[in-house]
């Protein structure tokens, strides 16, 4: 079976208090959607985002941080010497958002 990418999938993420909320995802195709924690451009944080449309991040590092959602887009296994995908990855798919713990 093959997975079709029809249309790109989209969603508005937003900071309410300190919880991060995400509308539905437009053109869903349905694979692993995750929250992206980043400080610094690392990510310090990763949360699946399929099964709330709001998330409060629990993080311990201080600081100026940003948050994305992304979405797993399957090509195939083909993976390098590491055991990474290389033509399989994760997408964003909503805005970036910045904000201050």
């Amino acid at each position: 079976m093959e997975q079709k990418f029809e249309g790109t999938p989209k969603s508005e993420i937003r900071m309410d208090g300190k919880k991060l909320l995400r509308s539905e995802i437009t053109n869903d195709w349905g694979s692993l959607l995750r929250w992206v924690i980043t400080q610094d451009g690392k990510e310090v944080h990763v949360q699946n985002a399929r099964p709330f449309l709001n998330y409060e991040p629990k993080l311990s590092t201080k600081g100026n941080h940003e948050a994305v959602l992304q979405m797993w887009k399957y090509v195939d296994y083909k993976k390098n010497a590491s055991g990474e995908f290389t033509n399989s990855k994760f997408v964003e798919v909503s805005n970036k958002i910045s904000f201050t713990i």
